[in-house]
């Protein structure tokens, strides 16, 4: 075994997680590919806090990063999930979870310079997110939510057009929080989709964990930001009004 397979299935321990087992309606088999995809879920978003640390050392975040992510990205996608390519698709959901994290630095920087707080906010938040809308969707009626797969991709493509739209015409405020809260909605949904989704796929025979974290790890780290866009901006405003009021308050005396 690689190093690589050591980290991610390091993650995986079932004697912990038999007793929440038996509260979920599903098949041993699935019950087990979803203990390897949220085990590997866990190691992917503390390699991406590694390349958080990596750019707040070196500096590394930007435009590379987010290349780097893209094609380990389309490359653990494209692919075999077949047993001898284990290893080889470890490292790179390794490899795209370190760069995706390196690619939020700067943002998670600046919201350390301004109050380290928000951070931890943010990540209980999402983590908090994450846990309540896969669970729902865990003890949902089988393919309830497998209907959202049109509407989000609709509204994906809106999105697009509207990112299209703001490059032509320039962006606005109200584009902004379109973006960010209505992003924060569309990705909660792909949350319950998607975990619907691997768990049909999984009592179909397809047990591709590694995919199927990549999945999840998408919308992890997309809520991820936009709960610290919001808290931020908000903890902002609430900063800026108490300072207007401060020299107020002294103008008076």
């Amino acid at each position: 075994m690689d190093a690589a397979s050591a980290f991610f299935q390091s993650f995986s321990s079932p004697p912990r997680y038999a007793s929440l087992k038996r509260f979920t309606p599903l098949s041993p088999r699935v019950q087990h590919h979803l203990l390897k995809v949220y085990s590997t879920l866990a190691a992917a978003v503390v390699l991406s806090c590694f390349g958080i640390y990596l750019h707040i050392l070196l500096r590394i975040g930007g435009i590379l990063t987010t290349i780097g992510f893209v094609v380990s990205t389309l490359w653990l996608i494209s692919t075999s999930s077949s047993p001898t390519e284990e290893g080889k698709r470890l490292k790179l959901l390794a490899v795209a979870a370190a760069c995706q994290g390196a690619s939020l630095g700067p943002l998670v920087e600046l919201v350390l310079e301004f109050d380290s707080r928000i951070l931890v906010t943010a990540f209980i938040g999402t983590a908090a997110i994450f846990v309540c809308f896969s669970a729902a969707a865990f003890f949902a009626r089988r393919r309830e939510f497998l209907f959202l797969g049109g509407i989000l991709g609709s509204i994906v493509t809106a999105f697009c057009w509207l990112q299209f739209a703001s490059m032509l015409f320039g962006g606005s405020s109200l584009y902004f929080m379109v973006e960010i809260y209505g992003g924060l909605l569309l990705f909660v949904g792909y949350v319950l989709f998607d975990t619907q989704m691997i768990i049909e796929k999984a009592d179909r025979g397809d047990l591709d964990y590694v995919k199927h974290c990549l999945d999840l790890f998408i919308d992890f780290a997309a809520i991820f930001v936009r709960v610290l866009v919001i808290l931020t901006k908000n903890a902002g405003e609430r900063t800026e009004k108490d300072s207007r009021e401060r020299r107020n308050n002294t103008r008076r005396r």
